[in-house]
């Protein structure tokens, strides 16, 4: 049974989506890595967290190459089902203000596009052989911001999400002959921690006149990620109620 077990890699697993998403695959019986830049959490009620937890700090291209080594250790030749790139990081000004082309800082640029852009090229190479092992797939979780200027989303995070939408077209098509297929999914306003004051207002305006919910999201990216899917790739599915009509 263990041998039958299928494996998911995610980043960002700690809080909102990514802990949804651990959540959800767990339930149905597979294995999830889980990668983080903090180090497993001593309460964390999760059973195979610590032999499953990757501590790597995507930012720092360094740390990423020994990261998917430490990965490719605990699949131990084993064959990768999944790989999910939900890490993401969007500075903010002073007092939570948003950061635009003018004020945003180089540094900063370079830093989100590290994460939220870099780390998916980076682990999507790293893990291939894993990948193709089992035809598996990859889903790239993008943004509203990537398509329409956002009231809070600040512009390094916007066009690192847009260049990840493209990326993604770029990788389905490398990657399909291969038959890994590549995905991308683009929440809304979803109700999580990281939630900006005054998101009340956008709701007002969405269609559905709610947030989603992070199980929501969840149960989208395992579809992706299952034989329910199997002739989809190249595709980004909006996850937001409507907001982008």
């Amino acid at each position: 049974m263990e041998n039958d077990r299928k494996t998911l890699v995610l980043t960002g697993a700690s809080r909102g989506i990514g802990h949804a998403t651990v959540k959800r695959f767990s339930s149905a019986g597979w294995r999830v890595i889980a990668c983080s830049r903090h180090a497993f959490p001593e309460d964390c009620p999760w059973q195979a967290g610590p032999e499953d937890h990757v501590q790597v700090d995507l930012g720092d291209p360094e740390d990423r190459v020994r990261g998917i080594e430490e990965i490719r250790r605990r699949l131990n030749g084993g064959p990768l089902h999944a790989l999910v790139n939900n890490a993401g990081i969007s500075p903010k000004g002073e007092g939570g203000s948003r950061l635009n082309t003018l004020n945003t800082p180089e540094e900063d640029w370079r830093k989100v596009f590290e994460v939220n852009f870099f780390a998916p090229v980076v682990l999507a190479r790293g893990l291939f052989e894993e990948l193709k092992q089992v035809q598996g797939s990859i889903v790239n979780v993008t943004s509203i911001a990537g398509g329409r200027v956002h009231p809070f989303a600040g512009s390094a995070y916007a066009t690192s999400k847009a260049a990840l939408a493209s990326l993604t077209r770029e990788m389905a098509a490398d990657l399909g002959p291969y038959g890994i297929r590549v995905n991308a999914i683009a929440p809304g306003e979803i109700d999580t921690a990281i939630l900006s004051p005054g998101t009340d207002k956008i709701v007002a305006e969405i269609p559905m006149r709610r947030l989603g919910k992070p199980e929501e999201v969840a149960r989208t990216i395992y579809y992706l990620c299952t034989d329910q899917s199997a002739y989809v790739t190249g595709s980004e599915i909006h996850i937001n109620g409507g907001q982008h009509v």
